[in-house]
């Protein structure tokens, strides 16, 4: 067990983020006797709470949802003394120890962080669609589905997550038309399978969104098809974006070391460019964005920062399993 800290607000470590990594490695370090806080951003979760039906997690033979799973997943980290805090984080400072943190109502330090921040839709960047978010635009059909009873709405992508979602969207929509710059969709093969099966769902090959039209609602979009250049337009109510990710990592631009798409560079043990800042989950993984392995890095992230404080107070590490 670590000594208690006598500054206020000062923890052993801080975890930004309550997405499967941020909530696994709380489970971790709260688990190795760490003072631990999780502050979880404007909600729980983060996009794995949005997902309807996950299905590719071990240990979930009929599925789960995401907003249980990650729900378990706090109830866990608390029972192991992890303190979960819903607050937004609004600066940091990495560049002096403890580390400096700061959110809406408070001011903490912390001798340790693990950045969890994960990734935000990537938006088409096309006209109308910053002027209709909220009123058409979503990029969460979880959330927005419900609004579309027996209305024809669109999902712009071709992967794994377009699909899903447009596969939820027919429990309510009238008509799902997936609109893919491909001829053939990303998605894996049992997700193609349900598409095709799927009377609700139209697909438009080759195709983007230009232009998202409306007046006070979306009613609905510009497509060009890359093929031959032809510009139509399709109507519908909603127009729903699955077409990759950004990381969240605007409040660390300057204090760390980012890669060319803004994600943190992190080495095999989650370690980033300053000592005793480690990241984990979407927030530094470009490849294979899932929860399985967003968990894997967070436990990663919170064993490597019971190391360091090891390390940091000139003992031995106590090797755990």
């Amino acid at each position: 067990m670590y000594q208690q800290n006598n500054t206020p607000n000062q923890r052993d470590v801080i975890i930004i983020g309550s997405g499967p990594a941020g909530l696994t490695a709380a489970i971790y370090a709260g688990r190795a006797g760490l003072d631990t806080l999780l502050l979880t951003g404007l909600f729980m979760g983060g996009q794995a709470a949005t997902t309807d039906r996950i299905e590719n997690y071990p240990g979930f033979p009929q599925g789960i949802s995401g907003d249980k799973l990650t729900d378990l997943m706090r109830e866990q980290a608390e029972r192991f003394n992890a303190e979960v805090v819903i607050d937004q984080v609004t600066e940091v400072d990495l560049l002096t120890h403890p580390f400096g943190v700061k959110t809406a109502s408070e001011q903490y330090q912390s001798r340790a962080l693990i950045i969890a921040t994960g990734a935000s839709p990537h938006k088409l960047g096309i006209p109308g669609e910053e002027k209709f978010i909220g009123r058409g635009v979503s990029f969460c059909a979880t959330c927005d589905g419900f609004f579309y009873q027996d209305k024809a709405v669109i999902v712009v992508g071709g992967g794994n997550s377009a699909v899903e979602e447009a596969l939820f969207l027919t429990k309510f929509a009238s008509t799902v038309y997936i609109v893919h710059r491909r001829d053939r969709l990303r998605a894996d093969d049992i997700l193609q399978k349900r598409v095709r099966g799927n009377e609700r769902i139209k697909i438009v090959w080759d195709s983007i969104v230009t232009e998202v039209l409306g007046d006070s609602q979306v009613n609905g979009v510009h497509l060009k098809n890359l093929k031959t250049g032809q510009v139509s337009t399709l109507t519908a109510n909603g127009v729903f974006v699955y077409i990759g990710n950004v990381a969240n990592t605007q409040l660390f631009a300057g204090q760390i070391e980012l890669d060319e798409q803004g994600y943190v560079i992190t080495d095999a043990r989650q370690r980033t460019s300053i000592n005793g800042v480690f990241a984990a989950g979407d927030v530094q993984e470009r490849i294979l964005q899932q929860v399985v392995t967003a968990c894997g890095t967070g436990a990663r992230a919170a064993v490597e920062t019971e190391r360091f404080l090891a390390e940091l107070e000139d003992r031995a590490y106590p090797e755990r399993t």
